[in-house]
C-alpha cells in the first residue's frame, strides 16, 4: 500500500467556494469536499461545477482531494458520480455504504462516464448495517483505498448517549479497523461535533490512534494541528526505529534471527513496523 499522511481529513462545504479556496491554505493532509450534509438540497447541483471549478483551477499542492457525494439511493447520488468521475479529485467518498453491491454499481457509474483508473475511492461505515457488512464492503473493489467512519450517523443509529470516551462505539471502531487491515486499507476515525469541548476531541484523537486508525476526520480548521501531530510518529518513535534497523542489520551480519535491544526481544515484524514508521515520517516531511 501507498504510504500516504492522512492524519488530518478536513471536511469542506462544497457549495461555498470562498471555503474551497481558503482550504489551499489549510495544513490537513486531505481534504473532503462535501456534497451530502453540509450541502443543502437547493444548493446540490450548483455545488458539482463549484467543486470542479475549485479542482481544477485552485492550488491545493501535496493535499489529496476527495469528494463525498451523495448517496445512490438518493436523487443526486448517480448526478453526483457522474459529474465527479472527471473532475480532477483523487478519490470519491461513498457515503453510508452497506453493501458491496453498492460499490459495484458506483463504480460501474464511474466507469461509463470514462472516470480515469487513478480514481479511487473511500467509502464510510455509519450504519450498523454497514458495520456488521464491513469486511464484504472493504473486499468490494481493488479501487477501494480507504475506509472512513461517520460516527456521528452510527452513534444515532445506535442510540448512544453522547460520551467522552465514547464508549458505545469502541466495538464497532475496533471491528472496522479490523476490516480496513485485513483488506489493505488506511482507515480514518470520525469527527468531534462539539467544537467547544477540546478535551473530548483530545481524548478521541489519542483513542483513535491507539486503537490503530491512521488519522482523524475534522471539521474545522482548529482541529488540524492536533490530529496532525497525534497521528504522526514522535521523535521517540522515529530515534526507536532507526535504532532497531541498525540492531537488526548487525544481527543479520553475523546470521541472527533475533536481537535484544534496550532490554526488548526485535524479531521481523519489529523491523516491518520501524520501516513503516520512517517511511510516514520521510512523507510527512516531504509534504
Amino acid at each position: 500500500m501507498q504510504i500516504r499522511p492522512r492524519r488530518s481529513v478536513l471536511y469542506m462545504p462544497g457549495s461555498h467556494p470562498r471555503a474551497l479556496q481558503k482550504a489551499q491554505q489549510l495544513a490537513a493532509d486531505s481534504l473532503i469536499f462535501d456534497m451530502e450534509d453540509a450541502v443543502a438540497p437547493a444548493a446540490k447541483v450548483q455545488a458539482r461545477e463549484i467543486i470542479t471549478s475549485a479542482i481544477q483551477l485552485g492550488d491545493y499542492g501535496t493535499r489529496e482531494i476527495v469528494v463525498r457525494v451523495n448517496a445512490l439511493d438518493t436523487e443526486w447520488g448517480e448526478g453526483d458520480l457522474k459529474a465527479m468521475a472527471r473532475s480532477g479529485a483523487h478519490a470519491i467518498c461513498l457515503p453510508k455504504v452497506e453493501t458491496a453491491a453498492e460499490v459495484a454499481k458506483a463504480l460501474a457509474i464511474l466507469d461509463k462516464a470514462q472516470a480515469p483508473a487513478s480514481l479511487y475511492l473511500w467509502v464510510m461505515a455509519e450504519t450498523p448495517r454497514g458495520v456488521l457488512n464491513i469486511q464484504e464492503v472493504c473486499g468490494a473493489s481493488t479501487r477501494i483505498a480507504v475506509l472512513m467512519m461517520g460516527t456521528s450517523d452510527l452513534s444515532k443509529e445506535l442510540r448512544l448517549r453522547n460520551r467522552d470516551d465514547r464508549l458505545g462505539l469502541v466495538a464497532s471502531l475496533n471491528f472496522c479497523v479490523l476490516a480496513a487491515r485485513a483488506h489493505n486499507l488506511d482507515i480514518i476515525d470520525g469527527v468531534q461535533l462539539d467544537l467547544n469541548n477540546e478535551q473530548a476531541y483530545q481524548h478521541s484523537c489519542e483513542q483513535g490512534r491507539d486503537l490503530g486508525f491512521d488519522g482523524k476526520s475534522v471539521i474545522h480548521p482548529k482541529q488540524i494541528a492536533y490530529a496532525n501531530q497525534m497521528f504522526s510518529p514522535s521523535a521517540t518513535d522515529i530515534e526507536w526505529a532507526h535504532k532497531v534497523l541498525v540492531a537488526w542489520q548487525q544481527a543479520e551480519q553475523v546470521g541472527e534471527a533475533l536481537v535484544l535491544l534496550d532490554g526488548r526481544l526485535i524479531e521481523n515484524l519489529h523491523v516491518d513496523e520501524a520501516k513503516r514508521t520512517l517511511a510516514i515520517a520521510e512523507a510527512i516531511t516531504e509534504r
